[in-house]
Protein backbone atom coordinates (compact mmCIF):
# COMPACT_ATOMS: atom_id res chain seq x y z
CA UNK A 1 0.00 0.00 0.00
CA UNK A 2 3.21 2.24 0.67
CA UNK A 3 4.15 1.71 -2.75
CA UNK A 4 0.86 2.70 -4.28
CA UNK A 5 0.44 5.99 -2.38
CA UNK A 6 4.13 7.40 -3.08
CA UNK A 7 3.47 6.61 -6.85
CA UNK A 8 0.32 8.25 -6.74
CA UNK A 9 1.71 11.20 -4.72
CA UNK A 10 4.84 11.57 -7.43
CA UNK A 11 2.24 11.57 -10.17
CA UNK A 12 0.12 14.36 -8.55
CA UNK A 13 3.28 16.68 -8.30
CA UNK A 14 4.51 16.08 -11.60
CA UNK A 15 0.33 16.72 -12.81
CA UNK A 16 1.49 19.57 -10.63
CA UNK A 17 4.51 20.91 -11.93
CA UNK A 18 3.08 20.51 -15.54
CA UNK A 19 -0.41 22.28 -14.86
CA UNK A 20 0.90 25.07 -13.60
CA UNK A 21 3.30 26.25 -16.11
CA UNK A 22 0.30 25.62 -18.62
CA UNK A 23 -2.02 27.33 -16.98
CA UNK A 24 0.39 30.92 -16.57
CA UNK A 25 1.70 30.13 -20.26
CA UNK A 26 -1.11 28.51 -22.23
CA UNK A 27 -4.30 29.21 -21.27
CA UNK A 28 -5.66 32.76 -22.69
CA UNK A 29 -8.84 33.06 -20.72
CA UNK A 30 -9.62 36.32 -18.92
CA UNK A 31 -11.55 34.60 -16.35
CA UNK A 32 -8.76 32.75 -14.90
CA UNK A 33 -6.16 35.58 -14.83
CA UNK A 34 -3.23 34.85 -12.30
CA UNK A 35 -3.79 30.98 -10.89
CA UNK A 36 -1.35 29.14 -9.58
CA UNK A 37 -1.95 25.44 -8.65
CA UNK A 38 -1.51 24.50 -4.87
CA UNK A 39 -2.07 20.63 -4.92
CA UNK A 40 -3.06 17.85 -6.39
CA UNK A 41 -4.56 15.05 -5.23
CA UNK A 42 -4.70 11.69 -7.53
CA UNK A 43 -6.93 8.99 -6.34
CA UNK A 44 -5.45 5.59 -6.21
CA UNK A 45 -7.00 4.04 -9.37
CA UNK A 46 -4.97 7.45 -11.21
CA UNK A 47 -8.93 8.24 -12.94
CA UNK A 48 -9.49 11.29 -11.48
CA UNK A 49 -7.13 13.93 -9.99
CA UNK A 50 -8.72 17.46 -7.38
CA UNK A 51 -6.89 20.25 -8.75
CA UNK A 52 -6.69 22.91 -6.00
CA UNK A 53 -5.78 26.22 -7.60
CA UNK A 54 -4.88 29.78 -5.51
CA UNK A 55 -5.31 33.04 -7.28
CA UNK A 56 -2.50 35.49 -6.61
CA UNK A 57 -3.96 38.41 -7.09
CA UNK A 58 -6.60 38.04 -4.59
CA UNK A 59 -10.50 37.51 -4.71
CA UNK A 60 -12.79 40.28 -4.73
CA UNK A 61 -16.24 37.54 -4.52
CA UNK A 62 -17.30 34.69 -4.36
CA UNK A 63 -18.60 34.81 -7.86
CA UNK A 64 -14.85 36.05 -9.16
CA UNK A 65 -13.83 32.30 -8.20
CA UNK A 66 -16.98 30.75 -9.43
CA UNK A 67 -15.82 32.35 -13.09
CA UNK A 68 -12.19 31.48 -12.43
CA UNK A 69 -13.30 27.59 -11.88
CA UNK A 70 -15.61 27.73 -14.74
CA UNK A 71 -12.59 29.11 -17.01
CA UNK A 72 -10.22 26.10 -16.25
CA UNK A 73 -13.16 23.37 -16.01
CA UNK A 74 -13.89 25.19 -19.75
CA UNK A 75 -10.25 24.94 -20.88
CA UNK A 76 -10.25 21.22 -19.02
CA UNK A 77 -10.03 19.03 -21.75
CA UNK A 78 -7.28 21.07 -23.27
CA UNK A 79 -5.18 20.88 -20.29
CA UNK A 80 -5.49 17.47 -20.02
CA UNK A 81 -4.06 16.79 -23.80
CA UNK A 82 -0.83 18.77 -22.88
CA UNK A 83 -0.24 16.87 -19.96
CA UNK A 84 -0.73 13.98 -22.20
CA UNK A 85 1.77 15.41 -24.18
CA UNK A 86 4.51 16.44 -21.45
CA UNK A 87 4.08 13.47 -19.02
CA UNK A 88 4.34 9.66 -19.96
CA UNK A 89 1.50 7.62 -17.96
CA UNK A 90 -0.90 5.44 -19.59
CA UNK A 91 -4.04 7.63 -18.47
CA UNK A 92 -4.11 11.06 -17.28
CA UNK A 93 -6.66 11.59 -14.75
CA UNK A 94 -9.70 13.67 -15.40
CA UNK A 95 -9.13 16.78 -14.04
CA UNK A 96 -11.50 18.58 -11.59
CA UNK A 97 -11.13 22.08 -9.82
CA UNK A 98 -10.94 23.18 -6.84
CA UNK A 99 -10.50 26.26 -4.96
CA UNK A 100 -8.09 26.08 -2.20
CA UNK A 101 -9.14 28.86 0.21
CA UNK A 102 -5.91 27.88 2.46
CA UNK A 103 -4.05 30.91 1.71
CA UNK A 104 -6.74 33.45 2.15
CA UNK A 105 -6.87 32.01 5.36
CA UNK A 106 -3.09 32.12 6.45
CA UNK A 107 -3.44 35.98 5.36
CA UNK A 108 -6.79 36.65 7.78
CA UNK A 109 -5.32 34.29 10.75
CA UNK A 110 -1.94 36.61 9.96
CA UNK A 111 -4.12 40.09 10.27
CA UNK A 112 -5.90 38.69 13.45
CA UNK A 113 -2.37 37.47 15.41
CA UNK A 114 -1.03 40.98 14.04
CA UNK A 115 -4.13 42.91 15.49
CA UNK A 116 -3.82 40.61 18.65
CA UNK A 117 -0.06 41.44 19.22
CA UNK A 118 -1.13 45.66 18.35
CA UNK A 119 -3.78 45.66 21.19
CA UNK A 120 -0.98 43.80 23.67
CA UNK A 121 1.32 46.51 23.44
CA UNK A 122 -0.85 49.68 23.10
CA UNK A 123 -2.39 48.64 26.38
Amino acid sequence: MAQEFSRTSRIGEVIMRELAQMIQQEVSDPRVGMVTVSHVEITSDLKYAKVYVTRLNGVESEQDVSECIAGLTNAAGFLKRGIAKRVEIRSIPELRFLYDKSLEHGFRMDELIAKANKDLIDD
